[in-house]
């Protein structure tokens, strides 16, 4: 059974997470694990979800002890340093979830710590926007859960945390095809984060008929495309699934990206965009949508002189 969780990151994603394990489980259910600089930073800020303060409880790397859950909540510059954080908060019965965005942490992790170790997750359908030490959001969205393979281990540590999340009241799903879903919601991130930076437009704005619409369609399609020729079907009926999810956000809010641009903070362009290009070269074929889209925030970036990992 699943008791103790660590969370690593704490942005957006993170303290959402903690907020909702603590509501249904207490305080000492979980705990934020980071250098001893960030401790020293935030332990004396006020954090609050939708105006309500919270009490996290924050461990610097060097006291951290095996827990049974680690929440991996970086952004994807920060993966390496994350994973270096969470050493000591890994043990031998230990599982981990990330919820980054793209389709490339999972391997990440289990190239360091064990693919058994590793459940494949979907973080979806929530409108968080953090800035500062305040976080606000209208959907919770759901973690969707999934398995690489159909081993009894990980099938067994797929069944703790489903019974762990219904517990502490953290909304789930479970997906048998979990790839073709990290893919999906890939597609869609690609799509509306890079959209949303660039023209500094909201979600209702991006939805909007005009330019950004058409450029986040075009640079969705592409995604399709890549997958297509990595062996992972997704289909412009799945395009327009997530396209509508998005007209169930805060039609204000606006997703990490630009987020990022208001912030000064450096983005997942590199993720996003630059996996794209990448995996495009690969196959050979064209993806102007995303191209465009890397060298405009690359622009964007020029102006910040400082990266801030959370």
């Amino acid at each position: 059974m699943i008791q103790k969780t660590a969370i690593i990151g704490m942005g957006a994603l993170g303290m959402l997470y903690a907020s909702q394990i603590i509501e249904g489980l207490g305080r000492e259910a979980v705990e934020f694990v980071m250098d001893k600089a960030r401790v020293e930073k935030y332990k004396n800020e006020t954090f609050t979800v939708n105006g309500i303060e919270q009490d996290y409880t924050l461990i610097p790397v060097e006291e951290a002890k095996p827990v049974d859950l680690v929440i991996l909540a970086v952004k994807y510059p920060a993966l390496k340093a994350a994973l270096d954080c969470m050493k000591n908060s890994v043990g031998e019965h230990t599982t981990i979830l990330s919820v980054m965005n793209g389709v490339t942490s999972e391997k990440i992790i289990a190239k360091r710590y064990g693919d058994e170790r590793v459940l494949y997750t979907v973080a979806q359908g929530m409108d968080a926007m953090k800035f500062g030490s305040k976080l606000r959001y209208t959907q919770k969205g759901e973690l969707v859960l999934g398995i690489k393979n159909q081993e009894d281990e990980q099938k067994k540590r797929l069944k703790r945390v489903e019974e762990y999340f219904s517990r502490a009241g953290v909304p789930y799903a479970e997906d048998e095809h979990i790839l073709k879903r990290m893919w999906g919601k890939f597609m869609l991130n690609v799509g509306v984060n890079q959209v949303c930076m660039v023209y500094q437009a909201s979600y209702a704005q991006a939805l909007e008929p005009g330019e950004a619409n058409r450029m986040m369609i075009a640079a969705m399609r592409e995604v399709r495309a890549v997958a297509e020729l990595e062996g992972v079907e997704v289909t412009e009926e799945d395009l327009n699934f997530y396209v509508n999810l998005l007209k169930t956000l805060d039609p204000d809010g606006m997703p990490s990206m630009a987020q990022d641009r208001i912030n000064k903070k450096l983005s997942e362009v590199d993720m996003f965009a630059g996996n794209v290009i990448e995996l495009a070269d690969r196959h050979k074929i064209q993806v102007p949508a995303n191209r465009y889209l890397y060298e405009r925030v690359k622009e964007i970036e020029k102006e910040y002189s400082t990266c801030h990992f959370e």
